[in-house]
C-alpha cells in the first residue's frame, strides 16, 4: 500500500447538507455532532461554508455555525471555507472573526473566498451586482487591513474585536486568485478545477511568486478535494451519488435539493443533460478502498506538494459518511489532535 507522508495533515470542509425529509436545523446539529466525530479522529481542522437560499445546504451563517462547532469541541481548529467576501462588509467580517478569536483563542481560521450567489435573485436579495467580485483584491486587502490595524481607507476606525486578533487567513481560490495569495503572502486553499495539472501549474506559481507576511513565512498548500473511502470500489464510488445528483439537479433546474440514497438516484430516468452533468460530478474524485485511497491521495500530495488535504464528502447516509473518514483516519495514520500552541497559520 502506498503510503501517506506521515507530517501530512487532514482536514475536513462539511457543508451542512440536508437530507430529504430532514429539517435544517437537524443538519446544523449533526454537522457540530460530527465536528466532535472529526476531532476524536484526530482531523486538524473542522472548516464550514457559505451558502445561500439553497435547499440542500442549511450552511448559510458560517461564522455562526463555526462558534457553534468551536464551543463543542477542545482541540481541532476551527474556521469557514469559506466566508465569501463580496457577500460582506470587510469590517463586519474582521469584528465576526475577532469575536471567534476572543472566545476561541488560537483555534480560528479564516477562509475567505470571492464566490457570489448562485443566482441573480440571491445576489439582489444581498443587494450584490454580477460584478461585486470585481475588486475582490481591494476588499482582501482592507479586510487584513482591519485585522492589523493599518487599513487607511477609513481614518479612526478600528474592527473592535478584531483588531491583533490571531485567527489565521487563508485564500479560497481558483485561477488568478493563487496569485493574490501569494502577493499578499497568504496560505492557499485550491481544488482540482478544470484538472489536477492545471492545479499543480497553479500551485507551483504561486510558490514561485510568494512574499513572506506576518500571517505565513512561506507558502502553504491545502488541497480541497473530495475522498471517500470504503471496503469495495463500488462501495466508494456509490458514496459519491447522492451530491452528483444534486449537482446534476442544479446545473440543469438551477436549484440544489436535499440529498436522496443512491439507490433512488439510479433508479431514475435522466435526461440527457442530467446524466452529462451526473457524470461530471462523478469525476476527478479520490475515492475506493483504503489501498487505493492512499495510493491516490499519495500521488495527489506529490504532484502538488500539498502541506494539507482538506477533506470533503456529502452523502445520504451519515453511518456510511463516518466510517468513510474512520477509515481514511486510520489509513493516514491520524491521532486526536492536541491544543493549538499558537495561532499561526497553516
Amino acid at each position: 500500500m502506498s503510503t501517506l507522508p506521515p507530517d501530512l495533515r487532514l482536514s475536513v470542509l462539511d457543508r451542512s447538507s440536508i437530507r430529504q425529509g430532514q429539517a435544517p436545523a437537524q443538519a446544523l446539529r449533526d454537522t457540530v455532532r460530527f465536528a466532535r466525530q472529526a476531532e476524536e479522529l484526530g482531523y486538524h481542522r473542522f472548516w464550514v461554508a457559505e451558502h445561500h437560499s439553497v435547499p440542500g445546504v442549511a450552511g448559510s451563517a458560517p461564522t455562526v455555525l463555526a462558534a457553534a462547532i468551536a464551543a463543542a469541541t477542545s482541540r481541532i481548529r476551527v474556521g469557514t471555507g469559506g466566508v465569501m467576501l463580496p457577500n460582506h462588509q470587510p469590517l463586519v467580517v474582521a469584528e465576526q472573526f475577532g469575536v471567534l478569536d476572543a472566545l476561541h483563542p488560537g483555534r480560528i481560521d479564516m477562509g475567505i473566498g470571492r464566490s457570489l450567489g448562485f443566482t441573480s435573485g440571491i445576489r439582489r436579495a444581498l443587494e450584490r451586482g454580477a460584478d461585486a467580485a470585481d475588486d475582490f483584491p481591494d476588499q482582501l486587502a482592507r479586510l487584513l487591513g482591519f485585522l492589523t490595524g493599518e487599513q487607511s481607507d477609513h481614518p479612526g476606525v478600528h474592527a473592535v474585536p478584531g483588531e491583533g486578533a490571531g485567527a489565521a487567513p487563508f485564500l479560497l481560490a481558483t485561477g488568478a486568485g493563487a496569485a493574490t495569495a501569494a502577493e499578499l503572502g497568504l496560505p492557499l486553499v485550491i481544488a482540482p478545477v478544470g484538472g489536477t495539472e492545471r492545479m499543480a501549474g497553479l500551485v507551483a506559481d504561486y510558490r514561485a511568486g510568494f512574499r513572506p507576511s506576518r500571517w505565513a513565512p512561506r507558502p502553504y498548500v491545502v488541497v480541497s478535494t473530495n475522498v471517500a473511502v470504503a471496503g469495495t470500489a463500488e462501495a466508494a464510488r456509490r458514496l459519491l451519488v447522492p451530491e452528483a445528483w444534486s449537482f446534476a439537479y442544479s446545473r440543469t433546474h438551477a436549484v440544489f435539493p436535499p440529498l436522496v440514497s443512491a439507490e433512488e438516484v439510479e433508479a431514475r430516468t435522466m435526461t440527457g443533460r442530467e446524466r452529462d452533468r451526473f457524470e461530471e460530478a462523478m469525476t476527478g474524485h479520490v475515492h475506493g478502498t483504503e489501498e487505493q485511497v492512499a495510493r491516490r491521495l499519495a500521488d495527489l500530495v506529490e504532484r502538488t506538494g500539498a502541506d494539507e488535504v482538506l477533506v470533503t464528502l456529502s452523502t445520504y447516509d451519515r453511518a456510511e459518511m463516518l466510517d468513510s473518514y474512520t477509515r481514511l483516519a486510520r489509513l493516514a495514520g491520524l491521532t486526536p489532535a492536541r491544543p493549538a500552541a499558537a495561532p499561526a497559520a497553516g
